[in-house]
């Protein structure tokens, strides 16, 4: 099951110019189950403008019941950002409450999930630190104390970063973004994005051959193959997804709608 929902996803994602601020190849040998994504920050008043930031995105097995690993490959300064490239962002973080760090279930992985909702946080995030929670101690400080050399280090890390760019690679400078629209067809949770406003995938369905098999049970009852993943996520949790939509001006994006919101939240 894994490696068709990644497939959809992968195959939504990658194509050209669908999402301007996201570059998407599979692994080392095409592993279906390790992503190298690069970041584009488009946003012009963000310090972050006109990066061009990779780093690479693992699945676990049991993909969507447990979140992907998200890691930079170049050292980034950011509050919520370890030194080996890690996120500190309640959306990686495994489903369920958690007391300890007065997370909502709300805020943190559940299986309706998708990689466009996680990168949007991620994007988001760059412009949004959390300086109260850091994981680079030494980065909030500077934000809080000496924002002018906090930026100057981060357009070091964007100058940095742009080695990175492919040679046949054309980086965007502006996007207009129109939510997708709905699908009356299909109710299938891991294809309908939460990120409605920011150029996701046109089809929240399968069709043809990846369509999910239908058939009949011995007793005449019409089951499909997936409902092993519809019992898993109750009706209150899928009322609870998490539909990410950042500040417009984080994305540097012309957005023309945006219905429901929820600010990622890093811990």
């Amino acid at each position: 099951m894994a490696e068709r929902i990644l497939m959809n996803e992968f195959k939504q994602l990658s194509k050209p110019g669908e999402i301007p601020w996201l570059n998407v190849q599979l692994g080392k040998g095409d592993n279906l189950f390790l992503w190298d994504v690069a970041i584009i920050v488009l946003n012009p008043t963000s310090v972050y403008n006109g990066g061009y930031f990779k780093a690479e995105l693992k699945f676990p097995s049991n993909y969507p019941y447990s979140p992907p690993e998200f890691r930079f490959l170049r050292p980034l300064w950011h509050p919520n950002i370890y030194p080996d490239g890690k996120l500190c962002i309640s959306i990686l973080h495994p489903p369920g409450e958690d007391e300890m760090s007065g997370e909502l279930a709300s805020e943190r992985w559940s299986p309706a999930q998708r990689v466009e909702s996680v990168l949007i946080s991620i994007l988001s995030l760059l412009d949004d630190a959390e300086v109260s929670s850091a994981a680079n101690v030494d980065a909030g400080v500077m934000l809080r104390k000496d924002p002018e050399e906090y930026k100057k280090r981060v357009r070091e890390n964007v100058e940095t970063s742009k080695k990175d760019i492919p040679e046949d690679f054309v980086m965007p400078t502006s996007a207009e973004i129109k939510p997708p629209p709905k699908d009356e067809t299909s109710d299938d949770f891991w294809y309908d994005s939460g990120a409605e406003s920011f150029g996701g995938s046109d089809d929240a369905s399968l069709e043809g051959s990846d369509a999910e098999m239908i058939y009949d049970d011995e007793d005449g009852n019409v089951d499909t193959e997936d409902d092993d993943v519809d019992d898993a996520v109750s009706a209150d949790e899928d009322a609870k997804r998490i539909s990410v939509t950042p500040n417009r001006k984080v994305l540097g994006l012309n957005v023309e709608d945006s219905s429901r919101t929820a600010t990622p939240r890093p811990t």
